[in-house]
């Protein structure tokens, strides 16, 4: 028996839910099988925990929660655990700040995650990182299913539903309140349950070796760059066109960054996006009229507003030659809309290798991005090739980081897309 039927056995009406059909409605998940686990916060508890989960058998779900849009940075804030002879556990990263001793009984463990990649860099912060592992968010896009949350893909394939409420609350908060441990300890209980569904589906389909290629790369991905230029990235920015209001961005922007990092708490809490862009599209001359425009009311004080204002006179008075430049300088090719008029060739194969991507993954039931990364695309049409050649579309394909099977699914495609002529002038 599953784990997700017996949890179901449990309970007189799940239990009536065994067979049931599929146009049923999903059976509420009520509790975790053997009741919320307690919190392991201290060395004693987390040695316990590892003893049991390296004396339990089989894949381990993992998940983890943090404090986005509360707190600075994406630290997480409860680890939770799931596998078959150890129950669940959930572990307080905050008192158990290093569990790399947990990764290394788990190092031969296939791990399961849902979305692993919004999970995976907060884990490797407090010493967990996987050698091998199966996603069972990217397993339902390559299997088609058109929701691939953690709920519906439950409810779909396990016909059960999640409780749900506590997602986007606040993980920092200390002591955790019982109900969103409920919730923590319920979101790895079927994990390994539609591991197993999704791996029989996508055997069912003949993508199963797809798959793991996928897992492997998420597995062995190195540590993403720092992002550059980060302050770009401002909601709203599309508004701000000139250099020295870009420049009021940018020191606004760090400012808050400084002011966040040193509080612990979220950007947005310190000034909003919306308020960094109605000072930079205003140019304040200063405090008092800063003080008067959206989101810098009566709610801030003289200080900050003379810190703000601060920033942005530094912005007015740089030099031209340190003003941000309109645009971010890129290794790669420039963005599609401007190709008609760059090189209209470019566009041509572009418009033609989009469109046979497109096709393709339409007919294996899966988004067109999971087919092929948009990127990888434009790249090989703005430079494709000398001679282009399948097995020299194939090497251009694996050097811009496409797996095998992509690229026996691409490769032919796309070589006769590059072969698309020019448009008559």
């Amino acid at each position: 028996m599953t784990d997700a039927r017996e949890t179901a056995s449990a309970n007189p009406a799940k239990a009536e839910t065994e067979g049931q059909d599929p146009g049923q409605a999903p059976v509420p998940l009520l509790e975790p099988r053997e009741g919320v686990p307690p919190v392991t916060s201290d060395a004693a508890a987390l040695a316990e925990i590892i003893a049991a989960f390296d004396s339990g058998s089989g894949p381990v779900a993992v998940d983890a929660e943090r404090a986005s849009g509360y707190r600075y940075g994406q630290r997480a804030y409860l680890v939770q655990l799931r596998r078959e002879g150890a129950g669940s556990a959930l572990i307080d990263p905050v008192g158990c700040p290093d569990l790399s001793g947990l990764c290394s009984v788990l190092a031969d463990s296939e791990w399961v995650l849902h979305a692993a990649t919004q999970d995976l860099p907060c884990l490797r912060e407090i010493g967990m990182v996987p050698r091998r592992l199966f996603d069972t968010e990217l397993a339902g896009r390559l299997a088609g299913y058109a929701r691939v949350g953690l709920g519906a893909m439950v409810e779909n394939l396990l016909g059960y539903a999640l409780e749900k409420g506590h997602s986007a609350v606040d993980w920092s908060t200390r002591p955790l309140p019982e109900p969103w441990l409920h919730y923590a300890a319920l979101d790895v209980e079927l994990l390994i349950d539609l591991r197993d569904a999704l791996e029989e589906e996508l055997e069912r389909q003949g993508k199963l070796a797809w798959a793991r290629q996928e897992f492997e790369a998420i597995a062995t991905a190195p540590p993403a760059p720092p992002r550059k230029d980060p302050w770009r990235r401002t909601s709203g920015m599309h508004k701000v066109r000139r250099r020295r209001q870009m420049a009021v961005v940018r020191e606004l922007w760090t400012a808050r960054d400084r002011i966040a990092r040193k509080r612990d708490v979220s950007p947005g809490k310190v000034l909003s996006d919306s308020a960094i862009v109605e000072a930079a599209l205003a140019l304040p001359s200063d405090a008092r009229v800063l003080a008067g425009l959206p989101g810098f009311g009566h709610r801030i004080g003289r200080k900050q507003l003379d810190q703000w204002q601060a920033a942005v006179d530094r912005a007015k008075e740089l030099p031209e030659s340190a003003l941000p430049q309109q645009s971010q300088a890129t290794n790669g090719p420039p963005p599609p809309r401007s190709w008609a008029d760059k090189d209209p060739a470019a566009a041509a194969r572009l418009a033609a290798a989009r469109a046979a991507v497109t096709a393709r993954a339409e007919e294996l039931s899966m988004p067109q991005e999971n087919l092929l990364t948009p990127d990888t695309v434009r790249r090989l049409c703005w430079q494709p090739p000398r001679a282009r050649t399948e097995p020299e579309v194939v090497s251009a394909l694996r050097a811009l980081g496409a797996r095998e099977w992509q690229i026996e699914q691409t490769a032919s495609l796309l070589t006769e897309a590059l072969a698309t002529p020019a448009p008559s002038k």
